[in-house]
């Protein structure tokens, strides 16, 4: 698809690397760029079933003063990137942060999120859940000291054909059509039957129809971690961006057992391009 608007969440503070990194990669695609500020709102003392304390409302007022403030500084940051861009910020409180973002990302094309942001340990996760859980559109992750781009040479597609990853894939297509090199990559474990094997292989004909001549590389796990198996041949192959499929497990169980998105997300020193 034609990517022609992104999305980017930024918090209150050292974000300017990720504006710039948007900026860039809209003037890549001659695509709108809107900022999104979000600042999260302290919960009162004692619940809100308690009258709240003037303290409290003081500081409530000071936040959204600072956030507006803000707006003014990115305004000025961009200013002569002579790009279509809109800037927005909202003051909310932290449980329902994620789908306000979400509910936000849904008129976009692409959610940007840049590595200030990911190293913000309150904003990181209501923004990922927002773009991932409740948007309905790819997100693009970009950890400290990648390149955002959409226009890698080397992609990686991580491929186990469930759902999420024919998702990622149908929404990277443009961006494996441009690159020089796709190289789908197939975790296996030694119970993979062959059944499996041939439906996980379908994958290579389907891009070939939307010009895309993958190579399929077969890796087993060998005792290791499913992350760890495709972060060690993205390096190997010199990939310059992962694509793959977010949250196969639910949410829960990648939080008390872990998992492939989180360590990916985590770990991860590529672009990721991530689609549920």
């Amino acid at each position: 698809m034609a990517f022609k608007s992104v999305f980017c969440v930024i918090g209150m503070d050292q974000c300017d690397r990720d504006i710039i990194n948007a900026a860039q990669l809209c003037k890549e695609l001659d695509a709108h760029l809107s900022v999104f500020i979000v600042s999260l709102a302290p919960s009162p003392m004692g619940g809100y079933g308690v009258v709240v304390s003037t303290s409290w409302l003081l500081e409530r007022e000071n936040d959204i003063a600072a956030m507006k403030k803000r707006e003014r500084q990115i305004a000025s940051l961009i200013k002569n990137a002579r790009l279509s861009c809109d800037i927005d910020s909202h003051y909310c409180e932290k449980a329902w942060a994620d789908e306000i973002i979400g509910q936000r990302a849904r008129f976009s094309d692409l959610t940007l999120l840049g590595p200030d942001l990911l190293h913000q340990p309150g904003l990181k996760m209501p923004v990922l859940s927002g773009a991932l859980f409740h948007s309905g559109r790819p997100t693009l992750m970009i950890p400290r000291g990648a390149i955002a781009t959409l226009q890698p040479r080397k992609v990686m597609l991580a491929w186990d054909g469930q759902i999420e990853a024919v998702r990622a894939a149908r929404e990277a297509l443009d961006v494996m059509a441009a690159a020089a090199e796709v190289i789908v990559v197939i975790v296996e474990d030694a119970e993979a039957d062959a059944c499996n094997s041939s439906v996980q292989e379908n994958i290579s004909p389907y891009l070939a129809k939307h010009g895309i001549a993958a190579e399929i590389h077969r890796l087993h796990m060998s005792g290791s971690a499913v992350a760890d198996v495709l972060k060690q041949h993205a390096t190997e192959i010199a990939a310059d961006m992962i694509v793959m499929g977010a949250y196969g497990h639910s949410r829960l169980r990648e939080r008390l057992f872990g998992g492939v998105t989180r360590s990916m997300i985590e770990t991860s020193t590529l672009p990721l391009f991530l689609m549920r």
